[in-house]
């Protein structure tokens, strides 16, 4: 039983090769997208999974043995006709993509101009730091204790009463 899955695999494999290369190309732009602190790369990995869309989209068009829907006046409609319009929806995708394409880039060297980095994260503490995003509460800090004793009632207990942060909250009653 586990040979007849193997050789069904290996047929998968080898005759739908284009769908294998659509879910590499989606699968490393997506990572790529995400994993990636660098802006520049991560419109590389937004390249790749575009990439990979239009092969889906030529691949799912194509059909064995179809020729151009131009049917000669006064002919027969007969025979097997491949569709244009995944075609052309892929050469519109592409303008699109290349023009998305060159927009973060230009936004990637402004970017740089003002920051001097491309990277997510220092530039996520730049902007924290200038003040354009607000600071996190971090969990133990006297902004996350001061929330919790808002929500509360405001009396510093955590909602424990005799409890006391000195001894973490454990009394002799």
């Amino acid at each position: 039983m586990a040979t007849v899955a193997t050789a069904g695999a290996v047929d998968v494999l080898t005759t739908r090769h284009a769908y294998v290369g659509f879910a590499m190309l989606l699968c490393i732009g997506l990572y790529m997208m995400i994993a990636n602190p660098n802006l520049v790369k991560k419109i590389i990995g937004l390249n790749l999974f575009q990439t990979a869309i239009f092969l889906l989209f030529i691949t799912s068009g194509y059909v064995e043995g179809g020729s151009i829907p131009i049917v000669a006046e006064g002919a027969a409609e007969t025979g097997t006709y491949v569709s244009p319009l995944p075609h052309v929806i892929v050469l519109t995708a592409i303008v699109v993509g290349v023009s998305l394409t060159a927009v973060g880039l230009a936004l990637c060297i402004r970017i740089y101009d003002e920051y001097g980095t491309l990277r997510t994260d220092t530039l996520r503490e730049l902007l924290r730091d200038e003040g354009s995003l607000p600071e996190r509460a971090r969990i133990g800090t006297d902004a996350a204790l001061d929330a919790e004793d808002a929500s509360d009632g405001g009396d510093g207990s955590g909602g424990d009463v005799g409890a006391t942060a000195a001894d973490g909250g454990v009394t002799d009653d």
